[in-house]
């Protein structure tokens, strides 16, 4: 039993790893099994959670200096991007530019894969970051700010199973084909323990409004993928992660 349980503890320190390996700039070692069965997404949400502290960490410590919550709001993002180097918002931006700017499916996922930042990818990026920096500089309170962080930053990578479950990949050669289509069951736990780590965060009336506003985005998001690309792609799952966390954020400041 206890040889059990200890290998059961370094099967899920073996996906955290990968996931924070894949979701931040950490240079740790990738499991790959973890990410041929699918497997990994199930330390998603963990990950997040860590990825949360750290720029709800930066605002406390800029407010502690001093400096006023909107500054501290930006401080907390700009950590934040510099921990996972942009990487869910370079997806949006691509996302934006891909949908806004084809006419045809094969066009946008041309456009989509195209390294550059158009008009549509720009105006994204301005109006996200601007929707997450007022939401922090309104909730103001670095307690408050840490918890909603933490939640919205697990909670919202807890997306990608369900994304990928229920869309068909977009290319023959994209994150679809590269990684493991994750089984029922991983799609359930990972959903599961972002949901229970944002109402550990946010309390259960907070937490459900904002889960609510969460799974309503990323299903508006993708509906709308599989009518403009035909499913996902790591862009469009970058996006939802980013759509699901500005939902919760505004979510937590209208429930303030």
């Amino acid at each position: 039993m206890r040889e059990s349980w200890l290998s059961g503890v370094a099967v899920w320190r073996d996906d955290l790893l990968a996931a924070i390996g894949f979701l931040t700039r950490f240079p740790l070692a990738s499991a790959s099994q973890s990410w041929v069965s699918g497997r990994v997404y199930r330390a998603f949400p963990l990950a997040g959670v860590l990825i949360g502290i750290v720029g709800g960490t930066l605002y406390g410590l800029a407010v502690l200096v001093g400096l006023p919550p909107l500054v501290a709001a930006f401080f907390a993002l700009a950590g934040i991007a510099v921990l996972t180097g942009a990487l869910h918002e370079d997806g949006l931006a691509d996302v934006a530019d891909g949908f806004g700017g084809g006419g045809t499916a094969e066009r946008r996922l041309e456009i989509m894969r195209d390294s550059r930042t158009g008009a549509f990818g720009a105006l994204a990026l301005v109006f996200t970051v601007g929707l997450k920096v007022s939401a922090l500089a309104a909730l103001a309170d670095p307690w408050v700010v840490l918890s909603a962080m933490a939640a919205a930053a697990a909670a919202s990578r807890a997306v990608f199973p369900g994304v990928i479950f229920f869309l068909d990949p977009a290319r023959a050669d994209g994150l679809g084909r590269a990684s493991g289509i994750p089984d029922r069951e991983t799609m359930i736990l990972t959903i599961a323990l972002g949901a229970a780590l944002a109402l550990f965060f946010l309390g259960p009336l907070v937490g459900t409004v904002a889960l609510l506003a969460a799974a309503a985005a990323v299903a508006l998001l993708a509906l709308l993928a599989r009518r403009m690309v035909g499913g996902f792609t790591g862009d469009v799952l970058g996006a939802a992660q980013q759509v699901a966390e500005i939902a919760i954020l505004l979510a937590v400041v209208g429930m303030a």
